[in-house]
């Protein structure tokens, strides 16, 4: 495990804490889509992976955006996409985009486009900070701005797990948390 000790002091007393990093705890055998993949393959792939979103990558591995059940779920031929007034529609730009999402076939017409992503180095409060101020249930994990690893909120808990157990995430625990 790759940390460092932070020391400081309560009381005259010293006390050591290691801080543990996102490359600690993320998974690296990440499912991903291109941004043509069709919705009815993305769908197919979270249900038999199961998993819960995938990042959209090009061919080189940069992250172009998160395709998550929530985008599936808001769709047209499903009944849930939103219905609003047909006046509303004439002056809000934001009803086209919606639209497209909700209609859309391929993964780059309904994935969400703003992606939260950390560096390998993150410290794990910040990661869960991202988590918890964006709402989401996951951050990618870059380096050079390519996609190296993703990282949910099981996986930390797994790494505080660990970590008050006073024992390291290894590579083989850490893929088999994938599977989670």
């Amino acid at each position: 495990m790759d940390t460092d000790t932070l020391n400081f002091e309560s009381n005259g007393v010293e006390k050591r804490a290691e801080r543990m990093r996102a490359r600690d705890v993320m998974t690296t055998q990440v499912v991903t889509v291109l941004p043509d993949t069709s919705v009815r393959e993305v769908a197919r792939m979270l249900l038999i992976n199961r998993i819960s979103a995938v990042p959209v990558v090009d061919t080189e591995g940069r992250i172009l955006g998160m395709l998550s059940e929530g985008d599936l779920m808001r769709r047209a031929e499903a009944g849930t996409d939103e219905h609003h007034s047909w006046w509303l529609s004439l002056v809000a730009d934001q009803r086209v985009e919606a639209f497209v999402k909700s209609h859309g076939l391929h993964a780059k017409d309904v994935m969400t486009r703003e992606v939260v992503s950390v560096s390998e180095d993150a410290p794990l409060e910040e990661v869960a900070t991202l988590l918890e101020r964006h709402r989401i249930k996951r951050v990618p994990v870059v380096r050079d701005g390519k996609l190296v690893g993703i990282v949910s909120r099981a996986n930390l808990l797994h790494g505080l797990g660990a970590w008050r157990a006073g024992t390291a995430a290894s590579g083989v625990d850490r893929e088999s948390r994938a599977t989670i």
